[in-house]
């Protein structure tokens, strides 16, 4: 599927783009499609990659593993192929389990899957869900557990993926093939990359 805005060719990009382009390819393999659509709009482009590379730094309070997943499940649940590629693959590279991704469906009864996990999915699947769920009441065993930095870590990562995640469904951005196929399809894709 080609998206509906056509990503900027390296030809067609001024100077600071390519270097951009240059350091997503170092960094991941190849330049992320949402990247490449977003430099047709440079301001866009800066601000989303100040933003991601600020997030990173500023988050660790919770686990990367328990961000990641909860992440993940945003883009599964939003239906995001890209999103749910891109995130099987940043699993892969931390050295986490993505063959159990494939589960995530069936997370309360998989035994793939922590309590703890089960309780960052139920939040994940309450701030996505249109209207939001109550997630109050999904916070307080997470925060006996991560602390109020950790949750905040969570929370922003989860409310920001839905914005990721909508913004590339809605553009049909899909997957990239960075999964190496571990990523699980989305309940709604029939596009054999997911």
């Amino acid at each position: 599927m080609t998206p509906t805005i056509p990503a900027l060719r390296p030809a067609e990009a001024n100077p600071l783009t390519r270097l951009v382009y240059r350091i997503a390819r170092r960094r991941f393999g190849e330049v992320p499609e949402p990247f490449a659509v977003a430099a047709r709009h440079t301001g866009l482009l800066w601000t989303n990659l100040v933003h991601e590379l600020a997030l990173e730094r500023a988050t660790g309070a919770a686990p990367s593993a328990l961000v990641q997943l909860a992440v993940y499940r945003t883009a599964w649940t939003v239906g995001c192929s890209w999103c749910v590629d891109f995130g099987a693959m940043l699993q892969r590279l931390d050295g986490l389990d993505t063959v159990r991704l494939r589960e995530i469906d069936d997370f309360e009864t998989s035994p793939a899957y922590t309590e703890l996990e089960r309780q960052v999915i139920r939040l994940s699947d309450a701030m996505t869900a249109t209207p939001p769920a109550e997630a109050t009441e999904l916070l307080t065993p997470l925060r006996d557990r991560l602390g109020d930095r950790g949750v905040l870590d969570l929370v922003y990562q989860i409310a920001h993926e839905n914005q990721r995640a909508r913004m590339n469904h809605a553009l049909g951005i899909t997957g990239q093939g960075f999964s190496d196929g571990s990523a699980c399809r989305v309940p709604w894709d029939a596009s054999p990359q997911a």
